[in-house]
């Protein structure tokens, strides 16, 4: 009987090998040198960063069709005194409306999650939410900003005006179609002073800096001597606008402690 059985698994064992073997060359073949688990992180960074690159694509092709619509404005404002007459006019807005670039004093705020030690090893009663920049942080500080006069602001390498929308998804900062990690620069061009005193007055800030007393989070604020912003580049699509009666100096905010 033993005879047997050592006969049996004498032609089991060769067929296993050839199977063991077949399964490891279809997962490397699979996997191409890379970790089967990682597959789907892998696809979304490079889902990321081919929409990005995009983006990037489709803003500079924006950028020359708009150079090539006003072109085609100022040929016609020369021959149509109507039309020089609205050119003459929107030129006269562009600067307010953020389309030039400008150029001046001002101040840049830095923004920036807790060190990564921190993170790793919170401290108690911290929570992962505690340690990261969040969006009505930006927003804060951009809204104490427009509050102290500012004539033009940029966050990290884009011009922003008024109806710019800041989201963040995660520790992540995105702005027209285009990703940022911290640390988050916010420029603003106006009086330095002004600057900084709207952003001592605010009381969302003062809740962040609570934060970057108590975990570490970034917070700093420097003076610039004549900072030139872009023109803004984006699309503007509002329809219409109004004034909340009881406009505050942020869009929400961390929980006061």
């Amino acid at each position: 009987m033993s005879s047997v059985r050592r006969r049996a698994w004498g032609s089991i064992i060769p067929a296993l090998t050839v199977l063991a073997g077949a399964l490891f060359a279809a997962s490397a073949s699979t996997a191409r040198g890379t970790d089967l688990r990682d597959t789907g992180r892998t696809r979304i960074t490079e889902l990321i960063t081919s929409e990005q690159r995009r983006t990037l694509g489709e803003r500079a092709h924006y950028d020359r069709l708009r150079r090539d619509v006003d072109g085609l404005s100022r040929a016609a404002g020369r021959a149509d005194a109507r039309v020089n007459q609205a050119q003459g006019e929107a030129d006269r807005l562009a600067a307010r409306a953020g389309m030039t670039p400008v150029g001046g004093d001002g101040v840049r705020v830095v923004l920036d999650d807790a060190p990564r030690g921190t993170q790793d090893a919170p401290p108690a009663g911290a929570g992962p939410d505690d340690l990261v920049v969040h969006q009505a942080d930006v927003q804060a500080v951009v809204n104490a900003l427009w509050a102290g006069g500012a004539q033009g602001m940029q966050i990290m390498d884009q011009r922003v005006i008024g109806t710019s929308a800041v989201r963040c998804v995660g520790n992540t900062l995105i702005l027209q179609g285009v990703v940022y990690s911290p640390p988050f620069r916010i420029t603003a061009v106006g009086d330095p002073g002004r600057l900084r005193a709207a952003l001592d007055a605010s009381s969302a800030i003062s809740v962040y800096q609570r934060y970057v007393r108590a975990y570490g989070l970034g917070w700093k604020v420097h003076a610039l001597r004549r900072v030139t912003l872009p023109a803004y580049t984006g699309n503007v699509t509002m329809k219409h606008a109004t004034v909340p009666p009881d406009a505050g100096d942020s869009a929400g905010g961390r929980p006061p402690e």
